[in-house]
């Protein structure tokens, strides 16, 4: 993808400043696309121009405490009703009523919010391996597998250890758990240095570690209905930190029975198999 084919700006929502990445038609109807943990806007490389081709106003932030992004003191300032309310003034910045939303892992968990707390906003949610907000807990206390694969989660808590060994040899360990956990060639070099790069910018990588500091801070926002508007979730079966449980489980929460399994996809498949995902994002918005 050209860089000329995305344009990139400073939105002021919610107090704070997002950088965002812009691409498609003015008038096209919008498409909000929510990163995850440890990325930025670039993991929407291999959709953003796709969807724009079709036809739809994309619009792809760095979320608060990523890149480019402000990175607000105190994990406080990481909670789920902050992180869903810069997406919402985001939505109205660009004059919209409402938007397709897409969200991958954290990026996911975002959405689930929006679509949970303001259904009037989202006109349609794609989840990609990322389970609807107080599923996680459930599937926790009855498999002990999934409580292994989570436990990076507790070791992020701990205050300035997790930045030390992260960031050491040049974000190294980072860098090899984005290989590691992907299908071979997911992530080329040239891609694991832009990572590196935003990785390295002042207070980011505690900012990002505060998405998981906040967790306590955010349970009570916690929507708890079920999602009515239409809803799919992509989820790739080889998912190395989210068992497929959670994909199953999460329908509960939704009045839709759709999950498109990718028996060979992990954590990353819109990155490791863009056509299909992108098929069906294209299906589904249609």
């Amino acid at each position: 993808m050209a860089v000329t084919d995305i344009e990139f700006e400073y939105v002021q929502t919610n107090g704070i400043q997002l950088h965002v990445a812009v691409s498609g038609p003015e008038d096209g109807e919008l498409v909000v696309l929510l990163h995850g943990f440890p990325e930025f806007w670039f993991s929407w490389r291999k959709q953003i121009r796709v969807l724009a081709d079709a036809g739809y106003r994309v619009v792809v932030p760095d979320q608060r405490g990523y890149n480019k992004s402000d990175k607000p003191e105190g994990r406080n300032a990481y909670s789920i009703d902050k992180l869903e309310q810069d997406i919402l003034e985001l939505i109205e910045h660009y004059g919209y009523e409402n938007a397709a939303v897409i969200g991958h892992d954290w990026g996911g968990g975002v959405a689930w919010q929006l679509a949970g707390t303001h259904p009037e906003k989202v006109k349609r949610l794609i989840v990609i391996n990322m389970p609807y907000p107080t599923v996680l807990p459930k599937v926790l206390s009855k498999k002990p597998s999934q409580a292994l694969k989570s436990s990076y989660m507790a070791f992020f808590q701990i205050p300035l250890l997790p930045e030390k060994i992260l960031s050491g040899k040049d974000y190294a360990y980072m860098a090899q758990a984005l290989v590691e956990t992907s299908r071979e060639g997911t992530f080329t070099e040239d891609e694991l240095d832009a990572y590196r790069i935003a990785w390295a910018r002042p207070y980011a990588l505690t900012s990002m570690l505060n998405w998981y500091r906040a967790i306590p801070y955010s349970t009570k926002y916690l929507p708890k209905n079920t999602i009515e508007i239409p809803v799919k979730i992509i989820w790739g079966k080889g998912d190395q930190f989210l068992s497929k449980e959670l994909a199953e489980e999460s329908l509960n929460n939704t009045s839709s029975n759709t999950v498109a399994w990718v028996d060979d996809g992990t954590h990353w498949v819109h990155q490791e198999q863009p056509d299909y995902v992108n098929e069906q994002i294209l299906k589904f918005l249609k």
